[in-house]
């Protein structure tokens, strides 16, 4: 199944509709379009579900990240529109309905654009790191997000840490 992620602004939304499947794949960049919308002052995020499939808990972690970063600052939040039974049950059994607002309807997502997909194949073990890098800071914050993911995901964390320290480069 082919997967995308498209984003557009609509007022002061940032609109990210999924596609296909939230995955460890399409995390990376996901998370650097976020930081750069809310270092643009972008406070108010929505989800568009309605062609998902399945999420990850790398995507769901980079949701979760999201939300977190937008409570630090003290305003905005994370919306999920469309959001199916199966994404629900997803999203709350990590706790992140506590953090997101989810609506199973809601408004049309504006027209958007394809988020590129960065790197090419040339830059595998940069990508690689960075790959491990992004699914380590989003099980982070489903660690933040709910305190009983800390075990669901304490061998994944340590895993995802031994594997950044072993592909670190030689001296």
């Amino acid at each position: 199944m082919e997967s995308s992620i498209q984003v557009g602004v609509n007022g002061p939304a940032v609109w990210v509709r999924v596609a296909g499947r939230g995955s460890f794949l399409n995390s990376g960049g996901l998370k650097d379009f976020a930081r750069a919308m809310v270092n643009k002052g972008y406070r108010e995020f929505v989800f568009d579900l309605q062609d998902c499939a399945m999420m990850d808990s790398t995507f769901m972690g980079t949701m979760a990240g999201m939300a977190l970063r937008l409570k630090e600052l003290g305003q905005g939040r994370l919306h999920v529109v469309h959001c199916g039974e199966r994404s629900r049950d997803l999203l709350s059994g990590l706790g992140l309905d506590q953090i997101f607002d989810i609506h199973a309807n809601g408004a049309a997502a504006p027209q958007c654009q394809l988020l590129s997909k960065k790197g090419s194949t040339a830059e595998g073990e940069t990508q690689k790191r960075e790959q491990a890098g992004t699914m380590l800071a989003a099980h982070e914050a489903l660690c933040r997000a709910a305190p009983e993911n800390v075990t669901r995901f304490k061998d994944v964390l340590e895993y995802l840490k031994q594997d950044l320290h072993q592909e670190s480069p030689a001296n």
